[in-house]
């Protein structure tokens, strides 16, 4: 496949997410203003975070996602649009700005583990049920990790190799990289769900901890 196949078939698949992710209509989930945060500090934070190998020279080229944190947080329909921002961002961050190298961000950083993270968060759910332990330990850490590095090698057998670097070692990169994103996520999760629970979008009191509505 060649630069430019692979590029228009990056495209078509973020415009394929767009186009179900807004017919979901997204907006309807910052009603009330409980997401308006995270939103913003996803818009703010994560674009330096995934700018920072093109703003610094390292020699394993390697780039945290976020995007199953984000995931949960916002919810599929919501973060789609937000994930395709946050690519732009950090391409005018990095100074390379194309939209080549912002569409394969998008995909292979947000979009795709983030649908990941929702298929997996709805098994999960079919055949555990809603459990807090399960939320937190399954979904948002040993999910994470799952989702992380599957995208990655489905990254690396698509061609996108980690420069300078062989096959082998790249996987093992992408393996221990999955677990820093699990480890970020999974603490985060916890923290949202004692403290601030209406950050998170894919939780509910009243289904995980059983809790009559108010």
């Amino acid at each position: 496949m060649t630069p430019t196949d692979e590029a228009f078939l990056d495209a078509s698949v973020l415009a394929c997410a767009l186009a179900v992710a807004l017919w979901l209509r997204p907006w309807r989930l910052l009603r009330g203003g409980a997401l308006l945060t995270p939103l913003l500090a996803t818009l703010v934070v994560l674009p330096w975070v995934w700018a920072l190998p093109q703003l610094h020279t390292m020699p394993l080229q390697l780039q945290f996602s976020g995007a199953c944190m984000v995931l949960l947080m916002l919810g599929w329909p919501l973060a789609v649009p937000t994930l395709l921002l946050v690519a732009v961002e950090a391409g005018v961050l990095g100074g390379a700005p194309s939209l080549e190298s912002m569409a394969a961000q998008a995909l292979w950083q947000g979009v795709l583990p983030a649908t990941l993270a929702l298929g997996l968060g709805a098994l999960l759910r079919r055949f555990t049920g809603e459990h807090l332990f399960v939320y937190v330990l399954g979904r948002a850490f040993l999910g994470t990790a799952v989702c992380a590095f599957a995208t990655g090698a489905l990254a690396q057998w698509s061609g996108q190799l980690l420069p300078g670097v062989d096959e082998g070692l790249s996987m093992v990169a992408r393996w221990l990289m999955a677990w820093g994103d699990a480890f970020m996520t999974g603490m985060l999760a916890a923290i949202f769900v004692a403290f601030k629970p209406q950050w998170l979008a894919t939780w509910s009191d009243q289904l995980y901890l059983r809790k009559p509505p108010t």
